[in-house]
């Protein structure tokens, strides 16, 4: 959540003290509180108050691995709230529906649906605003990319590169960054280079599919 001020030492105390007993806690504190614990002061206080504050507006996926899921990281949240689209629709999901994303299988479905500290943590949440929504979910839209690994290279016009590889995700597929031989798709933009190559070169043996940066945005319904 990329709350400045908040390292190991300070966590520790908070813990020590029983201040805070899960991340949906930390959301509760206040200046006089925090000033009182050791190394801090009404300054240091306040810049806390004013980090976590801020943290409020942090995006869906990143308050999803903030949880602390277990089998959910980085990439797993933010497939997991492209697919849905908010904290609510999520929990609503039954194992299958979250089986039947690509690369997620049932252990991290379990790990989702089964853990019984999330509820009250998220109630937390969202008593003190933060994001549990995120974009319109993509699970009812086409998803082109259904199961692909797709490696974009070179660059793009429409998009940078993290711009792209979220288009590669809402349409259903997975981005890497090295051509392998379980690579689907290739996204050549200007000056590709030896992932180009690369690709060329499996392509006499595997099926490979190599798209300019207009096929790829006609493939996905990009205008």
């Amino acid at each position: 959540m990329d709350i400045e001020g908040l390292g190991h030492a300070l966590v520790d105390q908070l813990v020590e003290r029983e201040l805070v007993r899960d991340v949906g806690d930390l959301y509760s504190l206040d200046v006089e509180t925090v000033a009182e614990l050791e190394r801090m002061a009404e300054t240091s206080a306040r810049n806390l108050m004013n980090a976590l504050e801020r943290s409020k507006s942090r995006p869906f996926h990143n308050v999803l691995f903030a949880l602390g899921i277990r089998h959910v990281g980085a990439t797993v949240a933010r497939t997991l709230a492209d697919r849905f689209g908010s904290i609510d629709e999520l929990q609503k999901a039954s194992p299958e529906d979250i089986e039947a994303i690509h690369e997620i299988g049932g252990a991290i479905a379990d790990s989702v649906l089964r853990d019984e500290n999330n509820a009250a943590v998220i109630d937390k949440l969202r008593e003190a605003g933060l994001t549990l929504e995120g974009e319109e979910p993509t699970g009812a839209g086409p998803r082109p990319l259904e199961g692909k690994t797709v490696v974009i290279t070179g660059s793009l016009s429409r998009w940078g590169r993290q711009q792209a590889q979220d288009a590669v995700r809402s349409a259903g597929g997975k981005p890497t960054s090295s051509v392998s031989k379980k690579t689907d798709l290739v996204v050549a933009g200007e000056n590709a280079g030896s992932k180009l190559e690369k690709a060329k070169e499996l392509q006499k043996e595997l099926e490979i599919e190599i798209l300019d940066e207009d096929a790829f945005a006609e493939l996905i319904g990009v205008d």
